[in-house]
């Protein structure tokens, strides 16, 4: 593997690196970590990503890399104990009237919210809304959807009275597409399938007109033709609304439909970012590269053996020293990799890439 020109090191500490006028979220260096008898798991350990006004951002990796984790320290649903975020900031910078030709304005650190703090649930839901993965467990069985949309509204809007807050979550159910509405709203979770339960938890998240969703893997267990509707759905939500999508997911497919930017994660870190075409034209992190590697191509004549990248995400006790993919790199470098942890670099225009092919040992 080979780039053209010399990376550029990124100084994390520099704000440079995510100082768009547009950003709407900024991460910082978060480090989110769970104290367990057994040890600590270090579930988010040093992520920086930016989210801008009206853009999506993709967030990939397998099961255990942090993804949900770095979605729910920013609403700050971490369980406390054992969750607790030891480090980092999470800063939301708020504009009066939406508009956008001005820095002045009012930014939030979320990570030194109180989690059951007054500020915090203002936020939820209102500011940032999330759809979470599996919406039957999402929904209270023993309240109707439109009971718990009703509740959201009412939370927020403070001169909306009961009837009105019924007529808004018909129309939000109206608006995700679900049929006969005014009935739908009287039902209960379990009376639904999976993917109307799916639309009334978008229509629960979109109840209040947020400025950036969180969609955690919101297409997992739905068939494809219900997710390719739902993907279709949440585009024209986000043209409608303005808003930011934060879009987690295993599937690449999806992600090259929806997403700006996507960021792919390893072990709590963020080992490369790139635009959604820069990453599936030119991934340059081995890790990155198994990912694509392991999708089918249908234009081939002859369907090759799909590659999988070898070993298993390591157990969160006994993460090897260094680079944390390490022994699964088809790339290792003994006495480098294994010794020290890469530092971010700057191989193109907006693409940082975490590994030795590229870049020096991270300080500190």
């Amino acid at each position: 593997m080979q780039i053209s020109g010399p990376a550029k090191r990124i100084e994390l500490g520099d704000t440079n690196l995510a100082m768009n006028q547009d950003a709407l979220l900024e991460i910082k260096n978060l480090k989110t970590h769970f104290h367990l008898q057994e040890g600590i798991v270090r579930a988010v350990d040093g992520v920086w990503l930016e989210i801008e006004r009206g853009r999506t951002l993709g967030i990939i990796g397998e099961s255990g890399c942090g993804k949900s984790v770095t979605a729910h320290s920013i609403l700050r649903l971490v369980p406390s104990p054992p969750g607790n975020i030891v480090d980092g900031e999470i800063l939301l910078h708020r504009r009066e009237n939406g508009q956008n030709t001005s820095r002045q304005e009012e930014e939030t650190d979320l990570a030194r919210l109180d989690p059951r703090g007054a500020e915090i649930r203002a936020i939820r839901g209102a500011e940032i809304s999330m759809v979470f993965q599996e919406p039957m467990t999402s929904f209270g069985p023993m309240h109707t959807i439109g009971n718990q949309i009703m509740e959201s509204i009412l939370l927020h809007q403070e001169d909306v009275d009961s009837d009105e807050a019924r007529e808004l979550a018909i129309e939000n159910l109206r608006r995700v597409g679900i049929p006969r509405p005014g009935q739908i709203v009287d039902a209960y979770p379990h009376q639904l399938s999976g993917g109307m339960r799916q639309r009334a938890m978008i229509a629960m998240a979109l109840s209040c007109s947020p400025r950036l969703l969180i969609a955690d893997e919101p297409t997992t267990a739905l068939d494809v033709t219900i997710q390719a509707q739902i993907l279709e759905l949440l585009t024209t939500l986000q043209e409608e609304f303005g808003m930011a999508i934060i879009f987690i997911t295993h599937n690449l497919g999806v992600i090259a439909e929806v997403a700006d930017e996507v960021a792919v994660m390893y072990l709590g870190r963020i080992v490369e970012q790139a635009g959604v075409i820069e990453l599936f034209d030119n991934p340059q992190h081995p890790y990155t590269q198994g990912l694509l590697d392991s999708i089918p191509h249908i234009d081939d004549e002859k369907l090759p053996r799909l590659r999988a990248i070898e070993g298993v995400v390591p157990d969160p006790y006994q993460i090897p020293s260094g680079c944390a993919f390490s022994d699964r790199c088809p790339s290792f470098m003994p006495g480098t990799c294994d010794k020290a942890m890469p530092d971010l670099a700057a191989t193109g225009e907006g693409h940082l890439v975490r590994c030795f092919l590229y870049s020096e040992a991270e300080e500190g």
